[in-house]
């Protein structure tokens, strides 16, 4: 079905703005998925946060065109998927790895972050990256650490003096 020119024009925009806002960008080649594959890797980021969006490479182009997402432009060859991390910088990676393991048909081509563009076999190091709760509760530690350390030595002290007083003790009972 052809789009006219307000469509694309609502298309470019609607990209357009919400790469404006996203952490991350991953394109990935779909060739070979079936629908029912296609719709459930929808419905899956729809739940992890994640705006994904077939775009026509014209469309897509544009629509990155003064974001920090231009650098995915070469790689937008082919059928193309658009998935944008909106919670998290690794959640449009972790859905479409997980979702690759599956459906051996889901290619990754390129992902990008804060304006540098990284090669498909780099997914691995965007997908480990920690969610907020997950680096917040790492932070978290970091900083309770020093507390619990400083707590502990406190409640050694006490038993020390114990301890000596009654080896001071058993010594005096001796002699």
């Amino acid at each position: 079905m052809a789009l006219g020119l307000e469509d694309k024009k609502a298309i470019v925009a609607e990209v357009g703005e919400v790469a404006q806002s996203a952490l991350s960008a991953v394109i990935a080649d779909y060739r070979g998925l079936t629908v029912d594959q296609m719709t459930s890797l929808r419905k899956q980021a729809r739940e992890g946060g994640v705006y994904l969006k077939v775009v026509r490479n014209t469309l897509a182009r544009r629509a990155v065109e003064g974001t920090e997402y231009e650098c995915l432009k070469e790689a937008l060859v082919g059928p193309t998927v658009l998935a944008f991390s909106q919670v998290d910088p690794g959640s449009a990676a972790r859905l479409l790895q997980d979702f690759a393991k599956e459906n051996k048909e889901l290619e990754v081509k390129a992902l990008s972050i804060g304006g540098q563009l990284l090669g498909a076999e780099q997914i691995d190091v965007l997908a480990k990256m920690p969610t907020l709760d997950q680096a917040r509760a790492m932070l978290m530690s970091v900083m309770i650490a020093p507390v619990t350390k400083l707590t502990r030595t406190l409640n050694e002290f006490p038993s020390r003096i114990t301890r000596v007083v009654a080896a001071v003790a058993d010594q005096k009972k001796a002699a």
